[in-house]
């Protein structure tokens, strides 16, 4: 076995020497598999909660950066042993593999929106889409344990973690809500209900688009108490929602 094959890691050295060759057949196919696969499972898992970028955006930025990685590796190879100054930078340098990653990024960028509550959204899209690139990278230079382990990291993330950040931040201390009071009356009954609660009121404001319903329309940026710190958002909005004057009620 190639001496060489010790710096590319466990998954380099089981499969042998041709994994590891440029232009050989095998590795090239390879290669474009295993990004395929790795892109097609996040990008499907964006791709079920309806995220701007979906399944063929991740698998063909994917490809993109694989092929990217297999040229500037090729030219690595391919470099004259004596060379000028330049044509040592043309050769040395991954400058393709670079311009994926700008690309990337601009790519990425686009798959940032805003709510009509000027709410991000899509960040994690964004970002999960910049990391496939850079995964398939390191796929296409031949660094198969490196990127195995950033696709299982990747994995957790985005597969796991969702469930563990949706309840730190139901039961975070503050949070924000949009209420529909029957009249704007009802505001100060519905303050003072708020402060029984446990409830402090960080900030506050009316909606006039709904002036003409006769609707008091508000939302509220509200702290925790200390009584109600093991209480979660949702059995506190359940609580409110059952006043007889609050005629809509949820997080936001």
């Amino acid at each position: 076995m190639d001496p060489t094959m010790e710096t590319y890691g466990f998954i380099s050295k089981l499969l042998g020497d041709w994994s590891q060759q440029p232009l050989h057949p095998a590795s090239i196919l390879f290669r474009i598999l295993v990004a395929f696969v790795f892109a097609s499972i996040i990008g499907s898992e964006r791709a079920r909660k309806r995220h701007p970028a979906g399944l063929r955006t991740f698998i063909i930025v994917a490809l993109g950066a694989v092929f990217a990685a297999m040229c500037d590796r090729y030219m690595i190879a391919m470099a004259p042993p004596k060379a000028s100054s330049m044509s040592y930078l043309f050769y040395r340098l991954p400058l393709i593999s670079a311009a994926s990653i700008i690309s990337q990024a601009i790519i990425s960028s686009n798959s940032i929106l805003f709510s009509s509550k000027s709410q991000l959204k899509g960040l994690t899209t964004t970002v999960s889409l910049w990391a496939t690139g850079i995964i398939s990278l390191c796929i296409g230079f031949g660094l198969y344990d490196t990127a195995a382990i950033g696709f299982l990291a990747m994995s957790l993330c985005v597969g796991l973690f969702p469930a563990l950040e949706r309840w730190i931040k139901g039961h975070s201390s503050l949070f924000e809500i949009h209420v529909e009071l029957q009249s704007r009356d009802k505001l100060q009954l519905f303050i003072s209900t708020l402060r029984e609660f446990g409830l402090k009121i960080e900030e506050i404001e009316y909606n006039p688009a709904y002036a003409n319903s006769g609707l008091g329309v508000y939302t509220l940026q509200l702290i925790k108490g200390t009584k109600l710190k093991k209480q979660s958002h949702a059995e506190i909005i359940e609580a409110l929602s059952a006043l007889d004057y609050v005629q809509f009620i949820e997080e936001i």
